[in-house]
């Protein structure tokens, strides 16, 4: 069970409620985050709810039997809004296009990638600077150098900043420079990190693993929720599949069913999806349809010239069609059905 309490409840009203979570057969668990206190009842007995909702100090309650109770749709059915100022919001009606390169190479990349952003009212530059790569001996990325050289061009043109983290270490560093952290699919399971991440009171958009159920994907958001944090995006990937055809099975059930389960906005990342480039905008719109809130999609100058990931990234050329055919199919969607 979930209880949200009021805002100026005493401790001893705290007490009285606890007293009579673990009279019920429950443990409590005290979760607080940027929005609400809530206490977590974890059981399995019946009771009477009544006896707890009557209590001074609870400002509701809410049965919720599944494993990932603050997340789950089952008590909070109004969807999560992230709102990262400047009118920029992502959920409940709101849809972003979140576009850049999947490393961040050099100043100068920095200065057209915004440029391009800006001529097509893109408000979110993507862009790693920490690069988890199979090999040891690819591009890792520029590190806190490079991300304060892209802040200074995001901040300068009103654009937000996504960008990956892959150690609690580097999250204070970070911080002052980054909109969104992103957790990538290898780290997806990495409880410190995630528990870190449920410390700062700064959105997160968590990759669901590269072979990770939605189940898991949700466990994973309760980590982060459960530690302080309410301002989670979940992102579907792709899955790691036995199909070699492309990079990765684009689980486009993933959508609707996390849109169904959870509150929490729901992402598109086709380039990962497919890992193919004439694929990604067919895929993305698809993403689209079936209830998506954003999409995230790597484009670059120069593809074939990309540090990281060119099979998969968008020319600048290409972008603006695939910008267009984006907004032209969320608004599509908007006339068959709400959400």
């Amino acid at each position: 069970m979930i209880i949200q309490l009021e805002k100026n409840i005493s401790e001893e009203q705290k007490s009285n409620i606890v007293n009579k979570i673990n009279e019920a057969g429950y443990k409590s668990n005290f979760v607080s985050t940027q929005y609400c206190d809530y206490i977590i009842g974890v059981g399995n007995k019946d009771f009477d709810i009544r006896a707890i909702g009557v209590l001074p100090g609870v400002k509701d309650i809410h049965i919720v039997l599944e494993a990932s109770k603050l997340v789950s749709k089952k008590w909070k059915t109004q969807d999560t809004v992230i709102d990262l100022g400047d009118d920029v919001k992502i959920g409940g009606g709101n849809f972003q296009i979140m576009a850049g390169p999947c490393s961040i190479e050099s100043e100068k990349q920095i200065e057209i990638t915004v440029a391009h952003l800006l001529k097509n009212n893109i408000k979110i530059m993507r862009g790693g600077v920490y690069k988890p790569r199979s090999s040891p001996y690819a591009f890792r990325g520029l590190g806190l150098k490079g991300l304060k050289i892209f802040y200074k061009y995001c901040k300068a043109a009103g654009i937000k900043i996504i960008t990956e983290v892959m150690m609690p270490e580097q999250i204070d560093g970070m911080y002052e420079y980054v909109d969104i952290f992103q957790v990538g699919a290898r780290n997806s399971q990495n409880f410190n990190l995630l528990d870190a991440l449920g410390k700062q009171d700064k959105p997160v958009m968590l990759k669901r693993g590269i072979s990770g159920t939605l189940d898991e994907l949700l466990a994973s958001a309760e980590y982060i929720f459960s530690n302080g944090n309410e301002d989670i995006l979940l992102c579907e990937r792709g899955i790691r599949t036995y199909e070699k055809s492309y990079r990765n099975t684009f689980d486009i059930n993933s959508i609707p069913v996390l849109k169904d389960k959870s509150h929490l906005p729901v992402i598109i990342d086709s380039s990962h999806g497919v890992g193919i480039r004439k694929f990604v905008e067919p895929v993305a719109l698809a993403g689209v349809i079936a209830g998506g809130d954003a999409v995230i999609t790597e484009v670059h100058e120069t593809p074939q010239k990309a540090f990281s990931d060119g099979a998969q990234t968008l020319s600048h050329d290409e972008a603006e069609i695939y910008y267009k055919n984006v907004r032209k199919t969320f608004e599509f969607r908007k006339t068959l059905y709400r959400y």
